[in-house]
């Protein structure tokens, strides 16, 4: 594997499993320092002992709290030296209808889904800018380009996170810090086991996408490190869309045609 983020240094939220354990490990396998976090210190520990790299490291924190990200950044600077490039991939879905959402739930999966990606970039952009630029990709999803009926809050967070990563990216292009979006369509994550406790549920997904499987883990972190690199150089504000084809496919049923 080449080594493109040989020197480089990466914040990744949510890292401790799924598409962000993926993604801490390419950066590591591609030369890169990374710090990662998430709630749960025992799965921040795990991770770690599976990564076995000494330029992996893990904090607690809770990326909904604004003091939080601070504390991040701060130990950021003091074991890293500086931050070349953040992945806002930590991820709250909730799964109800508008009314029978409670006030908790909505609050804490904005929160965790939309509040994090303000308080980090608010954080990171001003430190990026003053050394030259960097990177920053945000794990937005196909649930923000258009509505699933089960999870209406989390279609309108992830909506949100898609136009604040364009709208910074506006601007923020002229100091030569990079900020893109990756939407995923279903991946196969510990996030997604709980689909299988559902009989025919996963089937029936995998037939609404063309690929006809979840992607991966992996398969995500390629994008996410692609995006990142000097290979995306001119990308400001895209909106990449890996979902096996779901978005690309009209709604109507798929045949091949008898006669031409």
């Amino acid at each position: 594997m080449t080594k493109r983020f040989k020197g480089k240094t990466c914040i990744v939220t949510g890292g401790s499993a799924g598409i962000g354990l993926a993604t801490v490990r390419r950066f590591l396998d591609e030369g890169a320092e990374v710090l990662f976090c998430g709630t749960n210190i025992e799965a921040g520990e795990k991770a770690l002992q599976l990564l076995d790299s000494p330029k992996a490291h893990f904090m607690r924190a809770d990326v909904g709290e604004e003091q939080d990200i601070k504390a991040l950044f701060e130990h950021a600077i003091a074991i890293m030296g500086h931050i070349d490039i953040l992945v806002n991939n930590a991820a709250k879905a909730a799964v109800d209808l508008i009314p029978d959402h409670s006030t908790a739930d909505w609050r804490r999966s904005m929160a965790v889904n939309i509040d994090s990606v303000f308080f980090t970039c608010r954080e990171v952009i001003p430190h990026m800018a003053k050394r030259g630029g960097g990177s920053i990709i945000n794990v937005a999803s196909i649930s923000g380009l258009a509505g699933d009926g089960a999870y209406p809050s989390y279609c309108a967070q992830k909506g949100a996170v898609i136009n604040l990563t364009k709208a910074m990216a506006v601007y923020h292009a002229r100091q030569n810090v990079r900020i893109n979006a990756v939407c995923p369509g279903l991946i196969e994550t510990p996030a997604t086991s709980a689909f299988e406790a559902v009989p025919g549920l996963l089937e029936k997904w995998h037939q609404g996408i063309p690929a006809q499987r979840a992607g991966q883990p992996e398969e995500m972190a390629g994008v996410i490190a692609f995006l990142a690199s000097d290979d995306a150089s001119f990308m400001h504000g895209s909106i990449v869309v890996a979902d096996g084809g779901v978005t690309a496919a009209t709604g109507q049923p798929t045949q091949v045609p008898i006669t031409i």
